[in-house]
């Protein structure tokens, strides 16, 4: 008798589960990127199977960080899939050849890392190939910003993948970023992976996310309500008119 039982497929996740330094192989640790102090004091970094955020203040190395991770999997530099190999104006760090990577047995069959200061570069990169379909069957040249970030989403991220984000909130409308944590939601019931840079208290707020704050100290697992990005915003939509006066009498004194 044929069996007519499904079989399940086993899903190892998380495919990236940590990161480390190699803190043997660095010859000068005063120079960037090693300078930077969130790189200085890195031991190691654990990932959420289903998504980890990194947040903090402009210049703490979430960028720097992000990128190496990216470049270490075998994403471009400027961005999109492994397949793409293309340089508009190289200004990435070696930080990527000192990351040790923990890897689950099982690789996803889909990827994407995505920043948003470069998307303009990678957009180039798909009209000159003429790889539209994936994308929406539309020029991303041809959408507002927002949409080519939406659309990005929607259509080319397909699940089983990881995705590593660079501030993909820049574009969004609030309405737009909602979407988009529906759409990442279904991508992870789909057995996908990802790993955020954002300063957005809407994307923050994904259920039983890892955030980690990078600051001098190196990295703090945070509570989102406990998060700067949380309780600023939520000061401001109290009360902002007070909000504001406070601000600009504060600034009027200095």
């Amino acid at each position: 008798m044929i069996s007519t039982r499904v079989k399940a497929v086993r899903v190892d996740k998380p495919f990236l589960r940590s990161i480390s330094l190699k803190h043997e192989k660095i010859e000068i640790p005063d120079v960037y990127p090693f300078s930077i102090p969130c790189v200085k004091v890195l031991d190691r970094i654990d990932f959420h199977p289903d998504i980890t955020f990194l947040i903090g203040e402009n210049g703490t190395g979430k960028s720097t960080l992000l990128e190496a991770i990216a470049i270490a999997w075998g994403f471009n530099a400027e961005g999109g899939s492994k397949n793409f190999n293309f340089a508009t104006r190289p200004s990435h760090s070696d930080l990527h050849d000192y990351i040790r990577m923990s890897r689950s047995t099982k690789m996803p069959s889909d990827g994407f890392f995505l920043r948003a200061e470069s998307f303009y570069n990678v957009a180039t990169q798909i009209d000159e190939l003429g790889s539209f379909r994936p994308y929406g069957g539309k020029s991303l040249h041809a959408q507002s910003h927002g949409e080519s970030f939406l659309s990005l989403i929607l259509y080319r991220f397909h699940g089983h993948g990881l995705y590593i984000l660079d501030e993909p909130e820049a574009a969004l409308s609030p309405m737009r970023q909602l979407a988009m944590l529906r759409r990442i939601q279904h991508l992870i019931q789909q057995h996908s992976q990802f790993i955020i840079a954002t300063h957005s208290p809407i994307l923050l707020a994904y259920p039983g996310a890892k955030i980690l704050t990078l600051n001098e100290s190196g990295f703090t697992e945070t509570p989102y309500e406990e998060t700067e990005h949380f309780t600023v915003t939520r000061r401001f939509l109290n009360d902002h008119e007070g909000f504001l006066k406070k601000l600009f009498t504060d600034d009027e004194t200095d």
